[in-house]
């Protein structure tokens, strides 16, 4: 019976040491595998920074290319630069000639206009010149108003071909911008009030823009 019971005992130990042993078994496997579980980042991040040779050739290499890629880039964009900026000169050396030829041109053309309408008066003041000579001492006072007449509507002729025309103010509304009123004058008629009565002096236009105002006398 003794030793039914001390094998009993010892079953009974062998049993509580081996569950124990299996817990402590299960708790060191565990947090092996946790502490495992926390050490492959370091690994990997070591051996992503632990390259091989080839692999630094390789990025050099790639590296490299990028450069000379950027530099061919850079050269080509200040070609493109200096090109432009010559193209630009050029094209403000072009404009600043335009400008100083308008100028001239400008100047000359109103120059030559002036010298052309006094080189149409030439041949206007030379029949004058003659039909004073032929009156000298002349007392037929027909033939000189007939020679004087002529030249008149020569010079009329020649006005006309170049734009120029005489206003007829002549029982016509006053108009500020034509007219010049020299004298008001009272009427007795209300629709003579704001006509012109009379012109005392006769106003041109050139090519329809005033280019002088006819003075009048005008009803009140």
């Amino acid at each position: 019976m003794g030793k039914n019971s001390t094998n009993k005992k010892n079953r009974y130990f062998h049993s509580f040491m081996g569950g124990k042993s299996a817990n402590n078994k299960k708790n060191m496997e565990e947090k092996e595998t946790l502490h495992n579980e926390e050490q492959p980042v370091e690994a990997v991040m070591v051996d992503d920074v632990n390259s091989t040779p080839a692999e630094d050739a390789m990025a050099e290499e790639v590296a490299a290319d990028e450069v000379t890629v950027l530099t061919k880039e850079n050269e080509e964009l200040k070609q493109q630069v200096e090109k432009e900026k010559k193209e630009y000169m050029f094209l403000m050396a072009e404009f600043d000639n335009f400008r100083k030829r308008t100028l001239k041109e400008k100047s000359e053309l109103i120059k030559n206009a002036g010298e052309g309408a006094f080189k149409g008066l030439l041949p206007i003041v030379d029949d004058f010149e003659r039909a004073l000579k032929a009156t000298e001492g002349s007392e037929d006072a027909g033939a000189i108003r007939e020679g004087m007449e002529l030249i008149y509507k020569k010079l009329k002729k020649y006005m006309e071909q170049n734009g120029v025309k005489e206003m007829d103010p002549e029982d016509r509304d006053f108009d500020a911008d034509k007219h010049e009123a020299i004298s008001v004058v009272p009427v007795p008629d209300e629709t003579q009030k704001g006509k012109i009565l009379d012109t005392v002096e006769k106003g041109y236009t050139i090519n329809d823009k005033v280019l002088r105002h006819a003075k009048v006398v005008v009803g009140q």
